[in-house]
């Protein structure tokens, strides 16, 4: 199978309305539907017959439902991904953070199958845009490596581990991230110091609910504070902070203190939050001690911010190719020259830890 043949795509829905709109949409983008099944267990059978780049799978199902069938399809077809068809409901939400941390590559909103589709129409490039990308990653990176995550360092002693020669240590972490990202991120902080200290701010693009689930899982991975930041709030050091769905965060110091600010202007790169609107505001406060790292994600967001973080002293990291679900965002970056290391996901939170200053809580 060539790279530019078109995407072969599995949908799986219970409702025979939504399967049609879906191939559909999938279809008019030139993507070939090559089956389409109603529930878990008919899907895990006909991936035993046909050869499939992307699952679009729905969570609710009779039979067996998306939670159940995931892990299966990850186990006997390691090489296929698997998208969820969400709803932007709390419950759809938790279900679909759960579905992330087993393994699904991202997920595509859709409303429910009584609105049909006309519905679905709202959400075409969505669902295209998204498809067509891990697709056609999954062609050129079949498989990817393991990611063990780096163990983090004993004890409590305050400890310089060393930034660059001639370079001081970071002050702040500024994380950009997109498709993929929620288990990238998982990895990378974990993987840091348990009594690890810089004030760390995330970009992630998720819409409204699924940010606050996502602090609440880091916060439960990485046993450190983190929060959805909140309009006012003064820079703590140690905590983590999400930028909230529709909300671009930025940071900016009020009688010499950080303070975050959260703002509904537009949409920088299709996207609010935006990661570009964080990293320039964070590069004006903290100059040459930003330390920014831009992990897997589609498009070219947190390239324009990056450049203002290399032309203010600062240093960034973006994911390898190899382990990144889609290398938009971090190639954007790469192939601008503004990357100081490329490295991959399982060595990045190791590079974070040795450039920076670890004190304890």
């Amino acid at each position: 199978m060539t790279a530019d043949a078109p995407i072969r795509v599995l949908v799986v829905d219970d409702s025979a309305v939504v399967r049609g709109a879906l191939g559909k949409i999938l279809e008019g983008a030139g993507m070939k539907v090559v089956t389409t099944a109603p529930n878990g267990q008919l899907a895990l059978d006909a991936l035993r017959h046909v050869e499939v780049d992307v699952v679009l799978l729905d969570v609710e199902m009779p039979v067996m439902d998306g939670i159940t069938t995931l892990p299966r399809i990850l186990a006997e077809h390691p090489s296929v991904r698997v998208v969820m068809a969400s709803s932007l409901t709390q419950q759809g939400a938790a279900i679909t953070m759960q579905a992330l941390s087993l393994g699904a590559a991202d997920y595509i909103s859709k409303p429910s199958a009584r609105v049909g589709a006309a519905g679905l129409a709202g959400i075409t490039d969505e669902i295209v845009a998204k498809v067509r990308a891990i697709g056609h990653a999954r062609r050129t990176r079949p498989t990817i490596a393991a990611k063990p995550v780096a163990p983090p360092l004993k004890g409590g002693a305050s400890i310089l581990v060393g930034a660059p020669a001639g370079e001081s240590a970071p002050r702040v972490l500024a994380i950009a991230s997109s498709t993929g990202g929620p288990n990238a991120l998982a990895e990378v902080l974990s993987g840091l110091p348990k009594n690890y200290r810089l004030p760390t701010f995330i970009t992630q693009h998720m819409p409204p609910v699924f940010t606050a689930l996502l602090a609440q899982r880091l916060q439960r991975d990485t046993g450190r504070e983190c929060v959805e930041a909140k309009d006012g709030e003064s820079v703590r050091n140690g905590c983590t902070y999400i930028a909230p769905g529709d909300y671009h965060m930025i940071v900016h110091t009020h009688e010499g203190q950080p303070i975050i600010r959260l703002q509904q202007t537009p949409p920088e790169n299709h996207c609010r939050p935006a990661a570009d609107v964080m990293l320039r505001s964070i590069a004006a406060v903290y100059g040459a001690g930003t330390l920014a790292v831009v992990l897997t994600g589609m498009g070219e967001d947190g390239r324009r911010g990056c450049e203002a973080v290399r032309d203010r002293g600062g240093r960034i990291i973006a994911q390898d190719e190899a382990t990144s679900v889609v290398w938009g965002m971090p190639g954007a970056v790469v192939n601008a020259g503004l990357a100081r290391w490329i490295l991959p996901l399982p060595e990045i939170a190791s590079k974070i830890s040795s450039m920076s200053l670890v004190v304890a809580a």
